[in-house]
């Protein structure tokens, strides 16, 4: 259940206002300093994956990651302390994030290697966001994502049919081709088929006889040829997108902002802020 923040007590609201706020100098200081923090955490975990640093600098890696997941630790406890709803902080998207930013070392006693795992951290970053006034490109994220899921049938058939290609390239060239030219089965020709339609064209197998140099040709024509299309759909859905927003702009600015932080960026959907964890009104 969630509360205003003049129901907190007077050590929750100065912690909110650090915390979760950011028009107060020591807001901004806070979030300042949690980034540059989280950057040196991930850049701890990225230069203890280079076997020449690990072997040198290994221990003092392994207790700076201590010391990083302690502090977001305590930090994601302050949070759910402070959150005008705990319930809903802990189940946004902020929240996940920062939970999930801190799993990994603990996991890492029974599976050493998600350690590697706690570059998710950088995802924290996108916090950047409040402090720079940059909350209306989270509303463009969101149009694309938007865009992304009405499209989501069409590129669904798309792919269908960009697999059934796929295949029919695969099995042509496992014919035409044999194992004595490397296609040893229909699997790895489907795997060169895709290597060519994507035209990435890795050459660790390669037709020889003139029809299969034929047939390698026409995947490729093929290939530059379908690279539009998904452009095309995704292009004309964010078009859509755009047509609906504007149409409902009076509906969609009251709801993106939250009134209990000012957190801009909210789905028309939305449950809860994606910053304080208050349940949004409608």
């Amino acid at each position: 259940m969630s509360k205003s923040v003049s129901e907190m007590s007077p050590t929750q609201q100065k912690l909110y206002r650090i915390i979760f706020g950011y028009e107060s100098e020591h807001g901004k200081l806070f979030d300042l300093v949690l980034i540059i923090t989280i950057m040196a955490s991930v850049l701890a975990v990225i230069l203890d994956s280079v076997a020449s640093i690990n072997e040198k600098w290994h221990g003092l890696l392994y207790i700076l990651e201590w010391g990083f997941t302690v502090l977001f630790t305590l930090e994601y406890v302050l949070r759910l302390y402070c959150s005008p709803s705990t319930r809903g902080y802990a189940f946004s998207f902020f929240g996940l994030v920062d939970l999930f930013s801190i799993l990994p070392t603990y996991i890492a006693f029974l599976w050493p290697g998600s350690v590697y795992l706690i570059v998710i951290r950088s995802m924290r970053v996108l916090r950047v966001f409040r402090i720079l006034k940059l909350a209306r490109y989270m509303g463009e994220a969101n149009l694309l994502v938007r865009a992304l899921l009405e499209a989501r049938h069409k590129i669904f058939v798309f792919l269908y049919g960009l697999l059934i290609l796929i295949i029919i390239f695969g099995s042509l060239m496992f014919l035409v081709e044999g194992q004595e030219h490397g296609f040893d089965n229909i699997p790895k020709s489907i795997y060169w088929a895709i290597v060519t339609i994507t035209t990435v064209g890795y050459g660790d197998i390669a037709p020889q006889t003139a029809i299969g140099q034929f047939i390698a040709a026409a995947a490729m024509v093929v290939g530059y040829a379908i690279i539009a299309v998904p452009f095309g759909i995704i292009s004309s859905e964010i078009w859509n997108v755009q047509q609906d927003q504007k149409g409902k702009k009076a509906n969609w600015d009251a709801l993106m902002a939250c009134n209990n932080c000012g957190h801009v960026g909210h789905d028309r959907d939305a449950k809860y802020c994606h910053n304080c964890g208050v349940e949004m009104t409608k």
